[in-house]
């Protein structure tokens, strides 16, 4: 008999209680995925995140008290293996930036679809770095307009930048594999090659790193 499949376990922490039920229900109906707490603010949240330790948390950026863009930093401290996917309802650069430098591993529209949600969700607990289109090219906007050129020890294939800049613009790796016609197996190994060369263990990691050193643009 086959293992079952541990679900991935979701806390919510959204003020908006339509919006919380709505998250609820879809994760809840989902097969590889489950609801295990949801919360209408970041302190609520940190009261119960012991006794929870989630794989995924959702989490809005505007909350009332401590702000989801603050609150990303304090829980990425304590649980850095917790992916933290921040929501919201436009795409603010300021916040976006303070997020993401906080520790947020992805930033998602409110207007999401649901299926690309449940997707950016085991993306999420995969390593990956979900972002819709509009975040993710605000997301390279801002690192341009910050970063400062470095240098690298092992320089990247034209092939392997190519991937790089599929990934920072929101691409999942299915997608990217079916962008150059080779197999999920495949493409992780061209992934696996990148963070070789790069020294880091994630994709929003290598992401990161590619924007600080000007490897794509």
């Amino acid at each position: 008999m086959a293992a079952r499949i541990q679900p991935i376990h979701v806390a919510l922490v959204e003020d908006d209680p339509d919006v919380r039920s709505g998250l609820q229900l879809l994760i809840g109906n989902s097969s590889t995925c489950d609801c295990i707490g949801e919360f209408g603010s970041a302190e609520e949240f940190l009261d119960r995140l012991p006794s929870l330790q989630p794989n995924v948390v959702l989490m809005d950026i505007h909350l009332p008290g401590m702000l989801g863009s603050e609150a990303v930093g304090l829980f990425h401290k304590k649980y850095p293996r917790m992916h933290i996917l921040m929501l919201t309802v436009y795409a603010e650069q300021g916040r976006i930036f303070e997020s993401i430098c906080n520790g947020a591993c992805g930033y998602l529209l409110k207007k999401t679809p649901p299926e690309r949600l449940l997707e950016a969700i085991r993306e999420a607990n995969d390593g990956g770095a979900p972002m819709t289109p509009e975040i993710a090219r605000k997301v390279v906007t801002l690192f341009q307009q910050t970063a400062r050129p470095q240098q690298l020890d092992e320089d990247l294939t034209p092939h392997e930048l190519r991937l790089l800049k599929l990934l920072a613009e929101g691409y999942s790796y299915q997608d990217a594999a079916d962008q150059f016609r080779v197999s999920i197996n495949t493409l992780r190994n061209h992934i696996r090659s990148i963070y070789d060369k790069l020294h880091v263990h994630s994709k929003s990691a290598a992401v990161s790193k590619a924007l600080r050193y000007r490897l794509i643009s």
